[in-house]
C-alpha cells in the first residue's frame, strides 16, 4: 500500500471517528496522520490515544499532506479554508465533511485550484457502520473520488451523488439515525406495554432495525417485499400494520426527511450568506 499522508482539521467526535476507521482498516498508519483541534489539549488527547501527531495550527498540519480532512463546523469552514488554502498544491486532496458547505464555497475561500470533496457522513460511522454520500467539485476527477470513497469505506458503506443531492442526503441518512432511535425507542417502550423488561425490550427492539436494515442490504430485495414476507395471511403482523398506517407511520417519517431536507438547504443559505 502507497503510503497515504493525512491531516485532520477539526479532530472532535467524527474527526477522531475517522482516524480510528482509517487506522483499524489498515488504509493508513499512525505516524502518517496529523490532527489539530480548536483546543489543543483537545488534539494532543487525540494524539495521545491514537498514536497520531498533534500539529500547532492548521496551516502546519496541512503542510505535505495527501488529504487534507475538514472536520469542523460548517460555520468555521470559511476562516479555516482562508488559512490553509496558501499552503496548499494542488496535487493534495481537499475533503469536507462538514454539513451544508458547498463544494464551490470551499473553493472560493481556498484561492486556490484544488480538488475538493464533499462528504456527508453518519454517526454510525462511530462503529464503522456508517453511511455517506460523496461529491465532487470543480477540481475533483475520478481518481480524487476513488480515494475519497476509499477513505470513508473504512467506516462503513460510501455513495456518489450529485451535489444537487446533499440536502436530501443529509435529511435522509444524516438526520435518519435520529429517527430511527426513536423508531426503536417505541418499539422498547411498546415491549414494555405488553410485560417485557425493559433491558430486553430494548435489546429486541435495537437488534430487530439492525437485522432488518442488513436483509435490505444483503438481499437487495426492495422492503416490500421483505415485508410481505413476514406477513401471514390472518396473522399477527397484518393487525400491527394496520395500526401503523392508521397511526400514519409511513407519512410522517416521509414528512420528517423532507423537512429535514428543506432545513438544511435554508441552513446552506444562511451559513453561505
Amino acid at each position: 500500500m502507497a503510503r497515504l499522508r493525512i491531516a485532520v482539521i477539526g479532530a472532535g467526535k467524527l474527526g477522531e471517528t475517522l482516524v480510528r476507521g482509517l487506522i483499524a482498516a489498515g488504509r493508513v498508519k499512525p505516524q502518517d496522520v496529523v490532527v489539530t483541534a480548536g483546543h489543543k489539549p483537545r488534539a494532543r488527547d487525540v494524539a495521545r490515544r491514537l498514536g497520531v501527531k498533534a500539529a500547532a495550527s492548521n496551516a502546519e498540519a496541512v503542510r505535505g499532506a495527501d488529504v487534507v480532512l475538514l472536520c469542523v463546523k460548517p460555520q468555521q469552514v470559511g476562516r479555516v479554508a482562508q488559512e490553509i488554502g496558501p499552503q496548499l498544491e494542488r496535487t493534495q486532496l481537499v475533503v469536507s465533511a462538514a454539513a451544508s458547505m458547498s463544494t464551490g464555497f470551499i473553493e472560493a475561500r481556498l484561492g486556490v485550484s484544488v480538488p475538493v470533496v464533499r462528504a456527508m457522513p453518519n454517526t454510525p460511522a462511530m462503529l464503522r457502520l456508517g453511511m455517506t454520500a460523496l461529491c465532487a467539485g470543480r477540481h475533483a476527477r475520478t481518481a480524487h473520488m476513488t480515494r475519497a470513497r476509499d477513505l470513508f469505506d473504512a467506516v462503513g458503506r460510501t455513495v456518489v451523488v450529485d451535489e444537487a443531492h446533499m440536502d436530501a442526503v443529509t435529511g435522509l441518512s444524516a438526520s435518519g439515525p435520529a429517527f430511527i432511535f426513536i423508531v426503536i425507542e417505541s418499539l422498547a417502550e411498546a415491549g414494555v406495554k405488553v410485560g417485557l423488561p425493559r433491558a430486553i425490550a430494548t435489546e429486541l427492539a435495537a437488534q430487530t432495525v439492525y437485522g432488518s436494515g442488513a436483509m435490505v442490504l444483503q438481499t437487495g430485495e426492495h422492503p416490500a417485499k421483505l415485508k410481505d414476507e413476514v406477513t401471514t395471511p390472518a396473522g399477527t403482523t397484518i393487525d400491527g400494520i394496520l395500526e401503523l398506517e392508521e397511526g400514519g407511520l409511513r407519512v410522517t417519517l416521509i414528512k420528517a426527511v423532507v423537512r429535514a431536507t428543506l432545513r438544511a438547504t435554508q441552513r446552506a443559505r444562511e451559513l453561505e450568506s
